[in-house]
């Protein structure tokens, strides 16, 4: 194993825009959610692909009719919905310290969630390359994205390693030979980890 592929939402964070925070947002901000629920589905792809930046999702889905909060209260309380996983960061830094991995980031998120994510989370230190789908144009479960990791990557799929919350994402890069973890927590996940042959990061999982 020379290669570990990550998803940020859910593994190493919290998920940064998901149907929980959504429904906080509703209840929070008075919204009804089931409106809001179905205008996000209609733009969520195009959002997370690049192809919607986040004041233009918002004015889709949230500020198409006149509100009593700003724009501005709304993306706070979207970032503040970001939270770090610290037993997860511990086993990652760890693991890449021991056995010398390159960590690639394989994840979809928007363009400014992302670049909020990463600043605020000090993942740059952590990771050499981010296949984001607001970067590439291509979101999991695309096999796509998999292949453009391994070849940004320089590697096999019989040396990498991927870890992801999706069972479902587990399953496709498992398609292409990636070992793959469907990370529940992080003390199954290292033990899931040691299995393959990366040990070391078990004294900070829990």
């Amino acid at each position: 194993m020379t290669t570990l592929f990550l998803d940020i939402g859910g593994v190493v964070l919290s998920n940064g825009w998901d149907h929980h925070a959504r429904r906080r947002a509703a209840k929070v901000f008075a919204i009804d959610y089931a409106e809001f629920e179905q205008r996000h589905r209609a733009a969520f792809e195009v959002f997370e692909t690049g192809k919607l930046t986040l004041d233009e999702y918002l004015g889709l889905v949230v500020f198409h009719c006149k509100r009593s909060f700003t724009r501005a209260r709304f993306r706070r309380f979207m970032f503040a919905q970001s939270q770090p996983h610290p037993a997860m960061l511990a086993l990652v830094a760890r693991l890449r310290a021991v056995h010398a991995l390159k960590v690639v980031v394989v994840s979809n998120e928007a363009r400014e969630l992302n670049a909020y994510r990463i600043r605020t989370f000090g993942l740059a230190k952590l990771v050499d390359g981010f296949v984001s789908s607001c970067f590439v144009g291509i979101r999991k479960p695309d096999l796509q994205i998999f292949r453009l990791a391994l070849d940004l990557a320089q590697a096999a799929p019989s040396q990498v390693v991927y870890i992801d919350d999706t069972e479902m994402f587990v399953e496709v890069a498992a398609r292409l030979g990636i070992r793959s973890v469907h990370h529940v927590d992080a003390r199954s996940t290292a033990a899931t980890l040691a299995s393959f042959g990366l040990h070391g990061g078990d004294r900070d999982a829990g």
